[in-house]
């Protein structure tokens, strides 16, 4: 049973009121559907500028695997699309199965992993590689949103709500960032935001914020990798000049530099980068500094403003006018999951935090994150038609 509490944080910090209720049927949010196509188009513009150099050495054509990346895209609109017409308390009573499944899959990667970029994040199952820390993000936000739920009348106790909770926040996050960090390190903070939101205790917050940070650390100091990227991020804040920055492990963040740089206003026009020749993973972790290249700091400002449109209309006015608390809850999880992963890949791009390897969803070059971002995005869609003000609202 999914309680709703009337004195929940979600009355204050997302602002629902008693008035604010329609209990009437109406269709998907039109504006946040509309944002994710504009994403997509600037996505399929930008990977086949981004791919000509890495086709070449690959022995393939920038054609195919542009063609390749809308197949990925079409399939992330169709999940996207289906997982929108399925009630989101009919997923909700598949959380603990997603949960027990997702944990199998970090196991099995750990031990029968595909190793790509130096990091065991793919697992390979007859001949269909995907990472299932992506299944697992999205399981442990459903997952995190209906125990807060359905533990409102007690959210504050420590044994039956927030241990529960902490088990498999903590058990998750800590498998993920074995090979992904960064990954682990969102999730971790947008589970923070939702516990918040959820009436959790603050001592019992600040104990998860405890854990967290030494968890972060423990694996910060596991890898050399790891560390050599916050050294290089702290060395090019101080010294940009240092060699270290111009052609060691700061090399791929300088030739993004460089990139931006190049685009000033209007950018250098559509497929004429020259950074993409020099860039490691342009297609993907790289591709708002090809964006910025070629359409300019216009260009990359109307992606940020995609975003943070994407934002505004998940929690002002789906997560705010949900149904009920686990629909609030859920779209806050999807909606800060989605931007801030495209966040992220534009602050590493701009010098403004360490390299991660994170993607821009249904920008960079399409995969498993593709596909799950669009499961988010589908189940956003379906909290949408089940809000409780339908005044003042575009809807399908």
């Amino acid at each position: 049973m999914i309680y709703t509490s009337p004195h929940s944080n979600l009355s204050t910090v997302l602002g629902t009121s008693p008035e604010d209720i329609d209990q009437g049927k109406q269709g998907s949010d039109r504006v946040l559907l509309m944002a994710i196509i504009m994403l997509m188009m600037f996505g399929v513009l930008a990977v086949y500028s981004s791919i000509a150099f890495f086709a070449a050495s690959h022995n393939t054509s920038a054609f195919a695997l542009v063609t390749g990346h809308l197949v990925k895209l079409a399939i992330s609109f169709f999940v996207m699309l289906i997982v929108s017409k399925v009630n989101y308390h009919t997923l909700a009573k598949f959380s603990h199965l997603g949960m027990v499944v997702s944990l199998l899959l970090l196991v099995a990667v750990l031990i029968f992993g595909t190793e790509q970029f130096g990091a065991r994040r793919w697992l390979n199952i007859g001949g269909f590689s995907f990472q299932p820390s992506t299944f697992a993000t999205v399981a442990l936000l459903l997952h995190v949103s209906v125990l807060l739920s359905e533990k409102q009348e007690y959210v504050k106790d420590f044994r039956k709500s927030f241990v529960p909770i902490m088990f498999w926040v903590t058990i998750t996050c800590g498998l993920i960032g074995i090979e992904d960090f960064s990954s682990a390190g969102i999730l971790m903070g947008i589970c923070l935001v939702m516990m918040f939101i959820g009436r959790v205790s603050t001592i019992q917050m600040g104990s998860m914020i405890a854990i967290a940070v030494l968890g972060g650390m423990l694996l910060l100091n596991q890898s050399e990798n790891r560390q050599a990227r916050i050294e290089q991020y702290v060395q090019q804040i101080k010294n940009i000049e240092t060699q270290e920055f111009l052609t060691g492990s700061g090399y791929q963040a300088q030739q993004a530099h460089i990139a931006i740089a190049k685009g000033e206003l209007f950018g250098v026009g559509i497929g004429k980068s020259t950074q993409r020749d020099f860039l490691p993973a342009p297609y993907n972790d790289f591709i708002f500094a090809i964006i910025a290249e070629e359409y300019g700091i216009i260009g990359a400002m109307s992606l940020i403003f995609i975003f943070s449109l994407i934002l505004i209309r998940g929690i002002v006015f789906i997560a705010r006018k949900a149904e009920d608390t686990l629909g609030s809850l859920l779209a806050v999880g999807c909606t800060l999951t989605i931007v801030l992963y495209g966040f992220v890949n534009a602050s590493v791009a701009s010098g403004l935090l360490p390299v991660t390897g994170l993607p821009m969803p249904f920008v960079s070059y399409g995969g498993t994150n593709m596909m799950f971002a669009g499961l988010m995005v589908g189940i956003l869609l379906n909290i949408s038609k089940h809000a409780r003000d339908r005044r003042n609202v575009f809807y399908a």
